[in-house]
């Protein structure tokens, strides 16, 4: 039923439109187009005002030929850069870039599921109930799309995301994250004439980060410190240093320990500092901590679980449920009360110029989705489950 020649083209025409983070107008326009010759009833709401992008998320809602609960299906419209003048090549049922972008396969792999699927539901008169396509913005600098959708917009209370690797997996349970930013303000001086004069900030920083435990905490949290910048030139002490970094954990308390250590640790060094300077106000320490996202934690006996397990199974597959460390549109969804899961595609090697995704996988995750749908139709969904 899948046609796998038509998936192929619309992935490699999705992926050869630029659509870099708050750069997905283009992207949004050509699908709307699309979900709009199939009767879908379609919106842009305003999170590109807020996220200074050149369009918002794209919302498509298709009534349906059967009673049944509204099911959301998700997947993001942007990409990280390299991600410009890209080139899809196709050998040997792979897909991959030529090498110098990334290919897109994250998300547009996911939506071209997502289209081949519906188009499927339309031609062929299938069973499926309300289904609300949501297209999110700038999920890759923050899930900034989805933080931001207009939930007036939605009914649908549960559905899945297409974001993931594992093509026989369902994701249930992502971490929480926050987002740590420390500036410290030191004083300038020439490097060369005067450095005693000044106060290196980025020294400081530097004394700070040494005392951090980094990379994995423990099974259930990760800590790091991804971005430093500082500094004029190389002859002057440098007087402000930005570092920014996160901590994730599927454990609150742990979130919340390890931030605050790792607070301590630069307040301790700057004051350390300070205590031993000549009556300077200098150095300042700012602390800028705010809350990513919210963790994601599905039981595994949950309708929306069986629902892909049962597809799963009806197509002679597995369906396993799985903890990943990354979060996803759909860790917005659940903070906002719409429960998600989060399939894979196949797609592998995301945002590196070696991505590829296998075509045999796309298809495979479409006929999935096809089952869902088909289930939820005729009242196995979760509320009739």
């Amino acid at each position: 039923m899948v046609n796998r020649e038509r998936l192929a083209e619309t992935f490699k025409f999705l992926v050869e439109i630029d659509s870099v983070s708050r750069e997905e107008g283009a992207m949004a326009g050509e699908i709307r187009k699309t979900l709009d010759l199939m009767g879908a009833e379609t919106f842009v709401d305003s999170a590109g005002d807020k996220t200074g992008g050149d369009t918002g998320n794209l919302i498509a809602r298709l009534p349906g030929n059967v009673q049944a609960p509204t099911l959301l299906l998700n997947a993001h419209m942007d990409t990280v850069e390299p991600g410009r003048g890209i080139t899809a090549i196709l050998e040997n049922g792979t897909f991959t870039s030529d090498g110098t972008t990334i290919l897109g396969a994250d998300d547009k792999s996911a939506i071209a599921i997502l289209l081949e699927t519906l188009t499927i539901l339309k031609e062929n008169a299938l069973p499926f109930g309300p289904i609300e396509l949501v297209l999110t913005v700038c999920e890759e600098i923050g899930l900034l799309g989805a933080k931001h959708l207009d939930l007036k917009l939605i009914t649908a209370e549960y559905g899945y995301a297409l974001d993931a690797t594992d093509t026989e997996g369902i994701v249930t349970r992502a971490p929480s994250a926050n987002r740590l930013e420390f500036e410290i303000h030191g004083k300038d001086a020439h490097a060369g004439a005067a450095p005693e004069k000044g106060i290196n900030a980025i020294l400081l920083a530097s004394k700070a980060i040494a005392e951090l435990e980094l990379g994995r905490i423990d099974h259930e949290t990760t800590c790091n410190i991804g971005i430093i910048e500082g500094g004029i030139a190389i002859n002057i002490v440098p007087n402000l240093v930005r570092v920014k970094g996160e901590v994730r954990s599927h454990d609150e308390e742990k979130l919340h320990k390890i931030t605050d250590q790792i607070a301590s640790v630069f307040q301790r060094v700057v004051e350390n500092y300070k205590s031993n300077a000549a009556g300077d106000d200098l150095p300042r320490l700012e602390i800028n901590i705010e809350k990513d996202f919210s963790r994601t934690y599905i039981q595994d006996d949950h309708p929306v679980v069986k629902l892909a397990s049962k597809a799963a199974e009806n197509l002679g597959r597995k369906m396993v449920t799985k903890t990943t460390g990354g979060g996803a549109d759909a860790n917005i969804f659940f903070e906002k009360g719409i429960l998600t899961g989060v399939l894979g595609t196949g797609m592998r090697d995301m945002q590196t110029v070696r991505e590829s995704v296998n075509l045999d996988d796309m298809v495979r995750t479409t006929e999935l989705l096809l089952e869902i749908i088909r289930l939820h139709a005729i009242g196995k969904g979760p509320l009739g489950t």
